[in-house]
């Protein structure tokens, strides 16, 4: 059922703990399964030097945690932040498909940490309208793109 990486990173899990000066820390769960993921980052000029977690749930959450903090180990940011579910899954030799949304709380706790870590240090972009002409109206960048326009328009 379980490959013998999966195994091996439950039974004997990288990383785990707490960095107490983290520079990034995220926090995710799963409300249908009850897993719960903190990751801890410590980041140096941009590269990830020490990567840490506490996970509350099954063997393959457990798994999936170790092994994703091994992956990002001395990793530039933008390259951790293409972890996806299915690098952590290949790496592990794959996941029974009933235990693939741990490796998705991976990817996720992944990036809430260095979402934090960008927050923390000022470096948050809002590029949710990036690319966008504000047409349509869908996005709710009307406003930001044609918000006074607009008004004045109306007037």
């Amino acid at each position: 059922m379980y490959s013998e990486k999966v195994m091996d990173h439950f039974m004997n899990p990288r990383n785990v703990g707490e960095i107490e000066d983290a520079d990034g820390v995220g926090q995710v769960g799963n409300a249908k399964c009850g897993d719960i993921m903190k990751m801890y980052l410590k980041i140096e000029d941009g590269i990830i030097k020490d990567a840490k977690f506490k996970t509350f749930g099954c063997g393959a959450a457990v798994a999936t945690s170790s092994m994703a903090t091994e992956l990002i180990k001395g990793k530039t940011i933008k390259e951790a932040e293409q972890i996806t579910n299915r690098v952590v899954m290949e790496a592990l030799d794959g996941l029974p498909p009933v235990k693939v949304h741990c490796s998705v709380l991976a990817e996720e706790a992944i990036a809430a940490a260095l979402q934090d870590y960008r927050r923390r240090n000022g470096l948050e972009e809002d590029d949710r309208y990036k690319g966008c002409s504000g047409c349509c109206g869908g996005c709710g960048s009307v406003e930001m793109h044609h918000g006074t326009e607009n008004d004045e328009e109306a007037e």
